[in-house]
């Protein structure tokens, strides 16, 4: 309906368009923090290694099973504004940290639970939001002082990290596997910039076949190629390969103009042909004299250039991927070019062996035995089109805190510990700083509360017991890593139990929740546009 108002003679002035909603102050906060509490609750049951998964069938039928926050709220069609925030907050925590998502939508959840009781005793919205950040900001402070250095060649810590990464998965056995093959490639990637350490995980190719067990899933010290050698007569195995990287096609380029070429003599008919051939000689002469034996080429290979490289027994692929090529060009220490003349031996690629094998049912080129490759791959092999997929996400994230790690060395204890030593100390800070501001500094405390509550409700346990519990075990000296062990319903030494996340995924989390709900608590008019008719349709006065 459109917005009216009128004019002090009594006249309607009409300000919106007809066909316009609009809702305002009490009754549009309610509205939007109900939807963003719906998504939150949700993801809430997928929480931690006794979370349950969800089923998510597309429109098209296809079945994905998973407990990954970031994979469901993806996959999930949302309508409403405020509930796509939520999921916009999934996807940004997933694209810093690659950990963590579920973690951040159920906090984002909670602060705008606990903000709707505050809205119910008249406390206004700018002042929970000044709370909010205030709470934030200790919750920092907290993050630092509690967060343990971890020193990055020790692969026992960073062998936890991962595992604890995929706790909520099932992984089952081979989760001690994968965990050792994300370390190690990781630190394989690790680059030095500065003072700094940077692991970008873009630079670890992920390549999933069916076939085998997750135990068979390997990592490749080099790049593999979902490609075949092109041509029957070529080596199938190059071992010391020199590796030639170009972009540009090995054919004869066509006119870019419709030309019209009229041969009245056979002879110059068979010049002309001879000028081709003699043209894809030159080209793979190029290649031979910088001294390639293995050439990957982005774009295409003549069938005739196929045949000369095959006699000169060098081994080829084409249509190789821009990404591989990089990821290729950083694996063997070669450069790409664009132009064969410029095509010398200092830009060629080096891998100890160069093989094409066949995976499953398709063929694929390998290159491995790289020296210090600056990319490496990943083999993701299962039985079950399901399991890859979730074994991918499950590398992905033990990939991602990994990466954290080596990037920002510090740790926490996990399994509820560092939200609940965070709320201890919120609570002591908000008696601090007294007024309104105080009781949004505690809703702060509880809602973080809410990750080990919500731990132990997943795993069948009492919650208050269990609450009631940890806060106590926090109260002692040194109680900062005591959580809940959903297995044994006990309230533990995480660091003991190898339960660690790292600090920058917390403090993401924390961070991407309280902007969220101050946002969506700032909101007290939301005024949606009319949809367009469609086309030919009649409006109601028509019918």
């Amino acid at each position: 309906m459109a917005y009216l108002t009128t004019t002090e003679t009594g006249q309607p002035v009409l300000i919106l368009k007809e066909g316009t909603g609009r809702s305002r102050g009490k009754e549009a906060q309610r509205n939007n923090i109900m939807a963003a509490r719906i998504i939150a609750e949700a993801v809430k049951t997928t929480l931690g290694p006794r979370g349950m998964d969800k089923m998510l069938i597309s429109s098209m039928g296809d079945i994905k099973i998973t407990n990954d926050g970031a994979a469901i709220l993806k996959e999930i069609d949302v309508e409403h504004p405020a509930a796509k925030m939520i999921v916009e907050v999934a996807k940004t925590q997933d694209d810093m940290v690659g950990d963590g998502t579920t973690t951040a939508v159920i906090l984002a959840g909670e602060l705008l639970g606990k903000a709707e009781t505050l809205l119910d005793q008249n406390i206004h919205p700018t002042m929970i939001v000044s709370g909010y950040r205030k709470a934030f900001q200790k919750a920092e402070e907290i993050l630092q002082k509690i967060g343990i250095p971890v020193d990055i060649e020790d692969r026992k810590t960073l062998r936890k990290v991962a595992v604890t990464a995929m706790a909520s998965k099932v992984m089952g056995e081979a989760r001690e596997h994968l965990a050792n093959i994300a370390v190690d490639a990781v630190k394989q990637i690790v680059e030095q910039r500065g003072e700094k350490n940077t692991a970008d995980i873009d630079n670890i190719q992920i390549i999933k076949k069916e076939g085998k067990s997750l135990a068979d899933t390997e990592l490749i010290q080099g790049i593999i190629l979902d490609k075949e050698v092109v041509h029957p007569g070529m080596p199938k195995r190059v071992e010391k390969a020199k590796i030639a990287l170009i972009t540009a096609a090995l054919e004869v380029k066509k006119t870019e103009i419709s030309a019209e070429i009229r041969i009245r003599d056979p002879t110059q008919m068979k010049a002309f042909l001879d000028q081709e051939t003699r043209m894809l000689k030159d080209m793979v002469e190029k290649v031979k004299k910088a001294g390639a034996n293995v050439l990957i080429c982005q774009k295409g290979i003549d069938d005739l250039a196929q045949h000369l490289l095959a006699k000169e027994g060098i081994m080829a692929t084409r249509r190789a991927k821009e990404s591989d090529m990089e990821k290729l060009a950083k694996a063997t220490g070669g450069r790409i070019i664009n132009n064969l003349d410029d095509l010398k031996a200092k830009d060629l690629g080096e891998a100890g062996l160069v093989e094409e094998r066949k995976i499953g049912d398709d063929k694929m080129v390998f290159v491995e035995k790289c020296k210090d490759p600056k990319s490496v791959s990943v083999l993701i092999r299962a039985g079950l089109e399901k399991m890859i997929d979730e074994a991918e996400r499950a590398i992905h994230d033990a990939l991602s805190v990994v990466a954290d790690v080596i990037e920002h060395n510090k740790v926490v204890a996990g399994g509820g510990a560092v939200e609940a030593e965070i709320a201890k100390e919120i609570r002591d800070y908000a008696t601090k700083v007294g007024g309104r501001e105080q009781l949004a500094i505690e809703a702060f405390a509880d809602s973080a509360e809410a990750i080990p509550k919500t731990l132990a409700e997943n795993a069948g346990l009492n919650t208050i017991d269990i609450l009631v519990a940890l806060r106590s075990a926090h109260q002692k000296k040194k109680g900062y890593t005591m959580g809940v062990d959903v297995f044994s319903g006990d309230i533990t030494n995480m660091l003991e139990q190898g339960v660690i996340e790292p600090v920058r995924v917390k403090q993401q989390a924390l961070k991407s929740a309280a902007e969220v709900a101050s946002m969506i608590l700032r909101i007290d008019d939301v005024i949606a546009a009319t949809k367009p008719k469609a086309e030919g349709m009649p409006s109601r006065g028509e019918e």
